[in-house]
């Protein structure tokens, strides 16, 4: 991948998740089309290597599932009259190109300058063009200023959100999770929604797959399994969503192995 900086090693698994939309993209009777995964992988020459363990196998699945849940999630929402939708740690996401977003939705997409770089790129060389009011703004999370950027950049903190923490909160500790969580909280306007993967203990992870070990190194399990009751005591209701009961939703059967992958949580601002 070529950028204008270097990619940092989380940056870096946004390709291994275009792969996976790609190729689910692909498939006859696929559970999403994602037009310009294929773009991005071809674009970084990225190969897979090796042979996928079981655990690796299971992550794949997950990330189709996990596509899906918050394809409906994010449209559901913006059938509901919310109108302000923001993605933190947004990576390689086309959704504000591939979704069909109701007339007035503005979307802000937050991540590291290399990344957006590299996609502006790629997306300018397929013609792409966003099917909503879209902002890509370039921030580092772990930065104190990033609100003050968003706010800048036109969003509304008294105006209701859907919030999509996609893949990230894992790879934060959990001093850094709740800072973040703290952090969108207070940018959250009652009736906001807020979506990410349920929290899980992650201490057999590395021992559970040898093929997946350069990703598992990088989790630092951000607030594990207390993630659900520390969004409780903190403004939020949660709805939990069982990932067996995802898959099966969509005619799938979750047949994945290894640490536990126990699916999402979707929670509205009190």
């Amino acid at each position: 991948m070529t950028t204008s900086g270097p990619l940092s090693p989380v940056s870096r698994t946004a390709l291994s998740v275009a792969n996976v939309r790609a190729l689910e993209s692909e498939r006859p009777g696929g559970l999403f089309t994602d037009p310009y995964a294929r773009a991005f992988v071809t674009a970084a020459g990225y190969t897979t290597s090796g042979n996928p363990g079981p655990y690796a196998m299971a992550l794949v699945q997950y990330t189709v599932i996990r596509t899906r849940f918050y394809d409906d999630y994010l449209l559901g929402a913006a059938a509901d009259g919310i109108r302000q939708v923001v993605l933190l740690a947004a990576g390689l996401d086309t959704r504000a190109y591939r979704l069909p977003w109701p007339d007035g939705v503005r979307l802000y997409e937050l991540d590291l300058p290399p990344v957006l770089e590299f996609k502006e790129r790629v997306l300018a060389g397929e013609g792409a063009a966003p099917r909503c009011e879209r902002t890509a703004l370039d921030v580092d999370l772990r930065d104190a200023d990033w609100p003050d950027r968003l706010v800048a950049a036109g969003f509304d903190p008294e105006a209701p959100t859907a919030w999509l923490v996609e893949g990230l909160l894992i790879y934060l500790t959990e001093q850094q999770a709740a800072g973040l969580l703290d952090t969108v909280g207070r940018l959250s306007a009652p009736g906001s929604r807020l979506a990410h993967e349920r929290g899980r203990d992650i201490s057999a992870a590395a021992a559970a797959d040898p093929s997946i070990a350069h990703v598992v190194s990088l989790w630092k399990g951000g607030l594990g399994t207390g993630l659900g009751d520390w969004l409780g005591r903190h403004g939020w209701h949660v709805e939990t969503h069982p990932l067996d009961a995802v898959a099966e939703r969509h005619g799938r059967s979750w047949t994945g192995t290894g640490p536990d992958m126990a699916g999402f949580h979707v929670s509205t601002r009190s």
